[in-house]
């Protein structure tokens, strides 16, 4: 018997709604890139882009523990001497409410351009409404 590899032509993709409202953050971004990435499925393979899509709603009513709204850092930086900038989540979230919930889950993807396929595949929505009901999304409970 021969071992069973994915390709492109034997791929199937689901569409699925995750509700963030009242998850903590990281336990949700561990659920949804395991299945961005094909992980819950049988024929997962490592080096084919087998996941799914997942649309995360609610990304605003993201719960963090402790005191990381006042002490969680994101950095970027400008590419020039001293150019590091850091900022706290509390501020990140009032100015960008969907960037922490997409860092968060983009960053347990690889990082290549297979992570970066995969990536495409992530749709986060501050509020309750998003634009894929064509696609009619399976609703995911995490």
């Amino acid at each position: 018997m021969k071992t069973f590899m994915a390709n492109a032509q034997t791929i199937t993709r689901k569409w699925y709604v995750v509700d963030a409202e009242n998850k903590t953050l990281g336990r949700l971004a561990t659920e949804v890139a395991s299945i961005i990435k094909g992980k819950h499925k049988p024929t997962y393979t490592p080096h084919v882009d087998s996941g799914d899509y997942v649309i995360v709603i609610n990304a605003e009513k993201i719960k963090l523990t402790g005191k990381k709204w006042d002490q969680k850092m994101y950095y970027s930086h400008s590419g020039y001497n001293s150019g590091l900038k850091a900022t706290v989540a509390k501020d990140v979230m009032e100015k960008f409410p969907t960037r922490i919930v997409e860092k968060a889950i983009v960053g347990m993807l690889p990082h290549t351009r297979l992570g970066a396929q995969m990536a495409k595949k992530l749709f986060v929505y501050a509020g309750p409404d998003h634009k894929h009901a064509a696609q009619q999304p399976e609703k995911l409970e995490v």
